[in-house]
């Protein structure tokens, strides 16, 4: 290995040990543990941990509040996930093209993805605010009486949803952005030749040749969004009879293994949960090289 090489060799794991050590340390290393925990619970007065092989999975599995969870955060996922990439992928498409302060909308668009979590549930609980939130104060002036969005069970979720779609459209923009400048200006100038309008080249051209940042975009926002907890934490009090029909398996998790101290049965959920993503992925994986041969 000549001196040239052999840098690159060190420079090269210099600049991504970091990362993977990372990786190992706060990812890898985590979902073992939890693993290994599941099949245990906590001791009298929290001391110490017993071994119970499968009860915490056979608890979990005849567990109503599990599969509620569980429904709350496909409910979610469905909601949250198609709805933020159409309209990000619309404001791309507009944005993309040569407008008066374009990067002014796009620094707009992409602002509430760098606000703290926190804030930004903050600010939308008092959108939401029953008696005094703008929401239904506009409702009062075009004659509408109040909404409970966030403790009526059965819209609660739809507005926490809407929350996570208003905070990752930015994101989603920005990725969607990266794929339509790497489209040749050529093919549309050729469809306009052709006499194909604007929908037709968004369906014709766009939405082909965007594909594989459609497909990254969709498997990291399914995932991201069946990890829901901090907006759900934040909007929903404990004493709300919502807290049911919106509690996501990250937010059981919590309560069980950090309010309840019973960290086996949490490790349970959060590995039902690690299993649904895998799945999910896999399948994605799957219909993407179909989807791809098939082109």
């Amino acid at each position: 290995m000549t001196r040239r090489k052999r840098a690159e060799f060190i420079w090269g794991w210099a600049f991504i040990l970091p990362t993977m050590i990372g990786l190992v340390v706060l990812n890898i290393i985590p979902i073992f543990q939890s693993i290994y925990q599941s099949f245990f619970k906590t001791g009298a007065f929290g001391r110490g941990n017993i071994f119970v092989g499968t009860e915490n999975y056979e608890r979990l599995f005849s567990d109503g509040m599990v599969w509620q969870a569980l429904l709350n955060t496909l409910k979610y996922a469905v909601i949250e996930v198609p709805v933020s990439i159409a309209i990000a992928l619309v404001l791309a498409v507009l944005l993309n093209r040569k407008i008066k302060g374009r990067s002014i909308y796009r620094a707009i668009y992409f602002m509430p993805m760098v606000a703290a979590p926190a804030a930004v549930a903050m600010v939308w609980s008092w959108l939401y605010n029953t008696r005094f939130g703008l929401l239904n104060h506009l409702l009062a002036k075009i004659g509408l009486g109040p909404v409970e969005w966030i403790s009526d069970p059965d819209i609660a979720i739809v507005s926490v949803a809407i929350v996570g779609i208003w905070s990752v459209i930015g994101y989603n923009m920005v990725l969607f952005l990266a794929g339509l400048q790497e489209i040749p200006r050529d093919y549309y100038e050729a469809a306009e030749i052709d006499g194909a309008n604007a929908v037709q080249q968004f369906f014709k051209i766009t939405v082909p040749l965007i594909s594989p940042t459609m497909f990254f975009v969709v498997v990291t926002r399914v995932i991201a969004s069946l990890q829901v907890f901090d907006t759900i934490f934040m909007m929903i009090d404990r004493s709300s009879p919502a807290l049911t029909k919106t509690q996501s398996l990250v937010y059981l998790f919590y309560r069980y293994a950090f309010v309840e101290n019973n960290k086996g049965y949490g490790s349970a959920i959060v590995v039902l949960l690690l299993c649904i993503i895998m799945v999910i992925t896999v399948f994605q994986m799957i219909a993407q090289k179909k989807w791809v041969h098939y082109d």
